[in-house]
């Protein structure tokens, strides 16, 4: 039983490994589509905190917003919220970049390299959490 646990929360940091591997690589197009490279930086940080959720059995919501799912960490890691930082960076990425609305406008350069260095970070804290026990 402990190593479907395992298997799952693997499968949701490798789902994670590859958005943040996708994200690099599109920087390094020529004229590279900067909101789906933070479209990808989000899904990877939102897959790193579900990974921890899986680790930890625990049922989150189905939702995009990396505010909400570091909210629920508070019992098992308090400090997560504030190693993590700025939560908020990498949630509105979530849909708004998705889809065309009233509200799309153009991503400047900085916000993708900073949308993947804010998902680096998830990861980074993500896996000290889960150092040794994976």
């Amino acid at each position: 039983m402990k190593s479907d646990k395992i298997n799952a929360v693997n499968a949701w940091l490798k789902k994670a490994e590859n958005d943040i591997r996708t994200a690099e690589y599109i920087m390094t197009m020529d004229d590279p589509p900067y909101d789906t490279v933070c479209f990808h930086a989000q899904q990877c940080a939102e897959k790193y905190i579900k990974g921890f959720f899986t680790f930890h059995e625990i049922d989150f919501p189905k939702t995009h917003s990396i505010e909400d799912l570091v909210l629920l960490c508070k019992d098992i890691a308090p400090s997560l919220e504030s190693e993590i930082g700025d939560v908020e960076v990498l949630s509105i990425y979530a849909v708004e970049t998705r889809y065309p609305s009233e509200m799309y406008y153009e991503i400047p350069k900085e916000k993708a390299s900073e949308a993947i260095e804010f998902a680096k970070k998830v990861k980074s804290v993500i896996l000290k959490y889960l150092e040794d026990k994976i």
